[in-house]
């Protein structure tokens, strides 16, 4: 199976660790792996920002780079997010489409398309995870608890594969971090609020790390861990499942 890598820029410059687990695990799972090295931002960051109008050029670069793939999987949910609903800005020809459709989140991908069964991860700790918003309510990885209907995950069989990890209840299981792209810049504030109501709910269950699909949550949380000095530590999904192998 030919997967090319998708590397969200955050990942790229701040925590190239989780692109390279991405990578090993996709490996050990039998896929072929490919970087396209003229990748760039999927234009997220303007969407947000409310200049997606100015993102074409950076959505038709994503085109160019990543067509002709069997499958586009990035350790994101909010990126692949971006790409399955906001490229519809873009003129929509069969590529486009294309593309959009090829473009998998990972543990969507690890889920649906390759349907793991078992893994050789071993990561003997509590562990909290943090179901961020985009990939709960965007991409549908996991049933919403304002929903009455019945619960599913994509991200919890996976992480009940891992020896030794014992994944912790919480009490607010799908609450915003309150990171929100750039809303954490706009109203850091109340961001930061809403963070630390996150970690204290992980800390209320004796978490010891905080786990999840996007890293940008992750990196919300894990500042303000660092700031407060508490004992907590916070790794991608990716590097728990790729763990020990």
């Amino acid at each position: 199976m030919r997967v090319a890598l998708f590397v969200p820029c955050y990942i790229d410059q701040f925590y190239p660790q989780v692109a390279i687990s991405t990578l090993e695990l996709l490996e050990k799972l039998g896929c072929t792996v490919e970087f396209p090295f003229n990748q760039t931002c999927c234009g997220q960051p303007m969407a947000n920002s409310g200049f997606e109008h100015l993102s074409i050029r950076t959505i038709q670069n994503f085109i160019e780079s990543f067509s002709g793939y069997e499958y586009i999987v990035a350790p994101s949910g909010s990126c692949v997010l971006h790409v399955r609903e906001h490229f519809k800005i873009a003129s929509q020809t069969s590529l486009v489409k294309q593309v959009q459709e090829r473009t998998f989140e990972l543990c969507e991908f690890l889920h649906d398309v390759l349907q793991v069964k078992a893994l050789d991860a071993k990561f003997p700790y509590r562990v909290g995870l943090h179901q961020s918003c985009h990939g709960l309510r965007g991409m549908r990885l996991a049933q919403c608890s304002e929903l009455n209907a019945p619960e599913y995950s994509k991200i919890k069989p996976l992480l009940s594969m891992v020896e030794g990890l014992e994944l912790v209840p919480l009490s607010r299981p799908d609450e915003c971090c309150g990171f929100g792209g750039t809303f954490a810049v706009s109203e850091e504030a109340v961001s930061v609020k809403m963070g630390k109501d996150r970690i204290q709910d992980h800390l209320a269950h004796q978490a010891q790390v905080i786990t999840g699909g996007d890293m940008s949550c992750l990196m919300h949380l894990e500042g303000i861990i660092k700031r407060q000095n508490l004992p907590l530590k916070v790794l991608h999904i990716a590097q728990i499942l790729n763990h020990g192998w």
